[in-house]
């Protein structure tokens, strides 16, 4: 299931069709275990020192903290990266062109996979990332983009109720 999601992933436009994008599977306890513990420490610095009050305060109805037990739980972590520019076999670089909305879209359409395949999933993005460059083995010109926990839904899982805006609110008609 999981590779037909990040098949459904790779089908993306993306700039001149240089798909900038690389996706890490992990099933691994001990890898996700690794990955909790760094996101953990940069989450619990996140909460105690950078984060803004407002942005705080704004978080509080969803009730996350620094706790990241999720990461071990799931049955999948998929890390995207952005490629911030390509590498040939010679070494010589190639640029990228829109890397960000190219990643954006094939990040989309994994999430959406993932939903079809009836699986739910969880964006995570413990800021910096660079920790799973280290963990996954990535190389420099990639950058974390964002971390996506899969799997099914726990027995008991509460999900908050955040609502939605309406249609009239984010569309309009011309």
């Amino acid at each position: 299931m999981i590779e037909w999601c990040l098949r459904a992933a790779g089908t993306a436009p993306s700039g001149a069709n240089l798909q900038p994008w690389h996706f890490v599977a992990v099933s691994d306890p001990g890898i996700k275990r690794r990955v909790r513990i760094a996101a953990e420490e940069e989450e619990r610095e996140f909460y105690d020192h950078r984060a803004p009050q407002e942005w705080l305060d704004a978080l509080a109805p969803l009730g996350t903290d620094s706790d990241k037990s999720f990461l071990e739980r799931a049955p999948w972590l998929i890390s995207i990266f952005s490629q911030l520019h390509g590498v040939l076999p010679d070494g010589r670089k190639v640029k990228h062109y829109y890397t960000v909305e190219s990643v954006g879209i094939a990040t989309g359409l994994l999430i959406t996979a993932v939903h079809a395949a009836g699986l739910v999933s969880l964006t995570h993005t413990p800021s910096p990332m660079g920790f799973l460059n280290d963990i996954l083995g990535r190389p420099p010109n990639e950058k974390p983009f964002l971390l996506l926990v899969v799997g099914y839904p726990e027995a008991g899982a509460l999900i908050p109720d955040i609502g939605r805006k309406p249609l009239e609110t984010i569309a309009t008609w011309r």
